[in-house]
């Protein structure tokens, strides 16, 4: 029963941040919430044998986005009916910019959320793709490229 209180706990208290990381990543509210749901349950599985819940949360979030991408993940239906009202990104700053980081391939996309959103040095990012600091180095170079030489931020800083 206990782990029970500290998993929701954690649930509380961690979700925000959490979903603003799976936002990022997806650019889609609905998708955002339901990747961090999928997410909350396979660590739920997991938890006894957690040590550190948050860093592994994240790298479920993103290992679970990255699988979603690879297998083109449908399972709602475009409509021709809107829903009642667009969600925006809250901050409403930069939004060329995340955009262009939508269009960026998932593990750049996840590289980039999680060094420059997440603020999370090179060797946490690679404990939490489950890769080498290299790989993580190598693609942010390779994201970061990508970004200089999109054209909408390229018209977009010459505002």
């Amino acid at each position: 029963m206990a782990d029970r209180a500290i998993f929701q706990d954690f649930v509380v208290t961690r979700s925000d941040r959490l979903l603003r990381t799976a936002y990022l990543l997806t650019r889609d509210w609905g998708v955002a919430e339901d990747l961090l749901q999928e997410s909350l349950a396979k660590a739920w599985f997991a938890w006894p044998g957690i040590d550190e819940p948050e860093p592994y949360v994240r790298r479920v979030l993103v290992t679970t986005y990255t699988s979603w991408w690879r297998r083109r993940w449908r399972r709602e239906l475009p409509s021709d009916d809107l829903p009642e009202g667009a969600v925006h990104d809250a901050a409403g700053e930069g939004e060329e910019l995340w955009r262009a980081v939508g269009r960026l391939p998932a593990k750049q996309r996840a590289v980039i959320v999680l060094r420059f959103y997440e603020d999370l040095p090179v060797s946490e990012v690679a404990r939490v793709l489950g890769c080498q600091e290299g790989t993580v180095k190598s693609q942010t170079a390779k994201a970061l490229a990508k970004l200089r030489v999109d054209e909408s931020i390229v018209k977009e800083l010459r505002r």
